[in-house]
């Protein structure tokens, strides 16, 4: 058995197509043949400072956004992220980590005709790496995309992993959703075969709508109490539900460049007036029913989920009329912070020479390693590569053998 000597800790830090914060974890890895052991040491969600969340969001598409502007948020990001590694560093860690992985702030997400052909994330990982004087992982997507892929949904690489046991022990396909701005499914068959990609909008629509019902005052629909006194709008409904991305075949990827406030906008178009509750009741619908559509297309009647929409009561409730939820946190892994395990997760199969994208669900031509890795303070002695591919991911709690 070829087993590593010792626990690798790695930081996992992202933001989402929400913008709500940073999301940064901690897990500790161990590897032993074709299975790898993830231990999650702890999770914090960080608020952006609030006036960069506002120039992040004033940046996003369809509005024009400058170099300049693009610059400055490239290293006010890597500064927050920085300061976040910092954090978890010192009060997850205890003071001990060795590999910072960053997906950092997407800001664009280049997709026509179906095809993905670039995408951005800000987040400057040299600030990460002189603040914590570790190496980084960075750039995570965008050689899957120079592969041929969507670059994502990279949540494949972690559900392929760590659901491959259960698909095999229950001899048909089970599936991991996780609900962000974007809403994604994956699919893990008993043969170990795996499709993910984008269903279409999670919070997306559902967060422009609550600022603009609230005039401001809220950036999501909190607890899903303006959706839970509406009534769906069938009329609304029906025409968000032609929209042609459904209708895509995987791998599809899609983003806030596509899912916006004037496509919303547009959306409502020539409708009679609808009002705020009816409005997120009726987005609320589309998220579950969509979802719903593509669980029933794999024959999923049960979904492991994550996400900040999970803690919406609303679209959890709309959800469940259909399947089966099943929180991650059940599993061992946070809801909330999965997608910060997910980026340690890369960043370990990176550091250690192994591919960390899923082929059939990225639609790249061939697994490949992700990112570029930008040095800490010292020398940057990289391991040698693991000796065989991981084909199983084991969460464990801490002090688990």
């Amino acid at each position: 058995m070829v087993e590593s000597k010792s626990e690798f800790r790695v930081v996992g830090l992202l933001s989402g197509t929400s913008v709500d914060g940073i999301d940064v974890a901690v897990a500790a890895f161990r590897a032993a043949d074709d299975e790898l052991t993830l231990t999650p040491l702890g999770y914090r969600e960080l608020r952006y400072p609030e006036q960069l969340r506002r120039d992040i969001l004033a940046a996003l598409p369809p509005a024009d956004c400058s170099a300049e502007q693009l610059t400055k948020l490239d290293t006010r990001i890597g500064q927050a992220f920085a300061d976040a590694a910092a954090t978890a560093v010192d009060e997850i860690a205890g003071g001990h980590a060795d590999l910072v992985a960053s997906l950092g702030q997407t800001v664009f997400h280049w997709v026509e005709e179906g095809s993905a052909k670039g995408t951005l994330q800000l987040g400057q990982p040299a600030w990460i790496a002189e603040r914590t004087g570790l190496p980084v992982v960075a750039d995570l997507r965008v050689r899957d995309v120079a592969a041929g892929g969507h670059g994502a949904p990279l949540a494949s690489t972690l559900d392929a992993l760590w659901l491959r046991t259960d698909a095999e022990r229950e001899g048909k396909p089970v599936a991991a959703l996780n609900i962000g701005g974007i809403a994604n499914i994956t699919v893990v068959r008993p043969d170990g075969s795996v499709l993910a990609y984008d269903t279409g909008p999670g919070n997306a629509l559902l967060d422009i709508a609550a600022a603009e019902v609230t005039g401001g005052a809220q950036h999501s629909d909190v607890d899903g109490a303006l959706a839970s006194r509406g009534t769906v709008r069938e009329d609304l409904l029906s025409r968000l539900l032609s929209d042609p991305y459904y209708a895509l075949v995987p791998p599809k990827s899609t983003g806030k460049e596509y899912f916006h406030a004037a496509y919303l906008r547009q959306a409502t178009e020539g409708l009679p007036e609808i009002d705020g509750p009816d409005l997120l009741a009726t987005l609320t619908e589309l998220t579950a029913a969509t979802v719903a559509a593509e669980c029933e297309r794999h024959g999923v009647s049960t979904v492991v989920a994550s996400g900040g929409g999970l803690r919406n009561p609303a679209l959890v409730n709309a959800l469940r009329a259909r399947v089966t939820v099943v929180p991650s946190d059940d599993n061992g892994l946070p809801s909330d912070g999965k997608e910060a395990y997910l980026t340690a997760l890369l960043g370990w199969l990176t550091w250690n020479g192994l591919p960390a994208n899923v082929p059939s669900a990225t639609g790249a031509a061939g697994p490949r390693p992700l990112g570029a890795i930008t040095p800490g303070s010292g020398p940057l002695p990289l391991p040698t590569p693991h000796p065989q591919p991981v084909t199983r991911l084991r969460v464990t709690p801490p002090d688990t053998p």
